[in-house]
């Protein structure tokens, strides 16, 4: 029999920025299955309030509250975290969560730069900050659970904003696992842990904006979420979701050719450059 994480038990609190659809409304779906408590954010209202209602349906006798947020705003996390610890005194997951996207390139739309960074990264450095410390001194299991990108590890052509933007969420994530597991006293099973999400290809609404049907390959945001509590409950930190077309052994492929581009020295973004097209196909093939 499967035992869940510690800090997804029935009871506990999770609150999750940009929750008011795709994968942070899917994970609120799946925590209030568990009987945990919610803190849905969004900066959205509307959607908020909606997200809310479909939720209170499923689960009438549901301990969730909401709150709108932005999250590119330090203060409006304090006060999220401060709103949640006087609702519920404790904060056993942090889903940091909401992201967008934008046109970019690396000499123009200098606008979409500035919002796509602010939110996709501020955004988490901000969630950090005004609920880390509170949730080490809250003597509980608790996860820190940051949304990243594999366009955040490969880096593929066409998104350099995106792409920067969730780059820097890995190294961010990784630094703070670092750091949470030599803080004296974070031990099992008193610990609080950092985990990296790395979704497939899924279908949510900012991916509705380009695609209008939701295509066969893509997985939904609940099959990714519960992905992520099976990987959550293994201990992983980089959770890898595949999808119906990529599996993780295409994914580890994709990353050490990457990886390869510094220490063969090869062209920058090598696998989708002409010289090493087929190279790099043949290299897919390989057992």
């Amino acid at each position: 029999m499967n035992v869940q994480h510690p800090a997804l038990q029935a009871n506990k609190v999770a609150v999750i920025t940009g929750g008011a659809s795709g994968l942070g409304l899917a994970a609120a779906n799946k925590f209030l299955s568990l009987g945990m408590k919610v803190l849905l954010s969004d900066i959205d209202e509307c959607a908020l309030q909606a997200a809310a209602n479909d939720l209170h349906e499923q689960y009438p006798n549901a301990d969730l509250i909401t709150s709108t947020a932005d999250v590119s705003q330090l203060a409006s996390l304090e006060k999220l975290q401060e709103q949640a610890f006087a609702q519920f005194g404790r904060v056993n997951v942090l889903m940091n969560n909401a992201g967008i996207a934008r046109r970019s390139s690396s000499w123009d739309n200098y606008d979409n730069w500035q919002e796509i960074v602010n939110i996709n990264l501020w955004g988490v450095i901000n969630g950090q900050q005004a609920f880390c410390q509170a949730m080490l001194t809250q003597n509980e299991p608790a996860v820190v659970i940051n949304t990243g990108s594999k366009q955040g590890i490969t880096c593929p052509p066409g998104s350099p904003a995106y792409n920067v933007s969730k780059a820097a969420v890995k190294a961010l994530s990784e630094s703070l696992q670092h750091e949470l597991r030599n803080v004296e006293g974070n031990i099992a099973p008193n610990e609080v842990s950092a985990h990296l999400l790395v979704p497939g290809f899924v279908y949510t609404g900012m991916i509705k904006r380009f695609i209008p049907e939701k295509p066969a390959f893509a997985w939904s945001p609940e099959q990714t979420i519960d992905y992520m509590m099976q990987r959550l409950e293994a201990g992983d930190f980089y959770i890898i979701c595949p999808d119906n077309e990529t599996t993780r052994e295409m994914d580890n492929k994709r990353v050490l050719w990457g990886a390869t581009d510094i220490s063969l020295n090869r062209p920058a973004l090598s696998r989708w450059h002409p010289d090493y097209s087929e190279a790099f196909a043949r290299y897919m093939e390989e057992e």
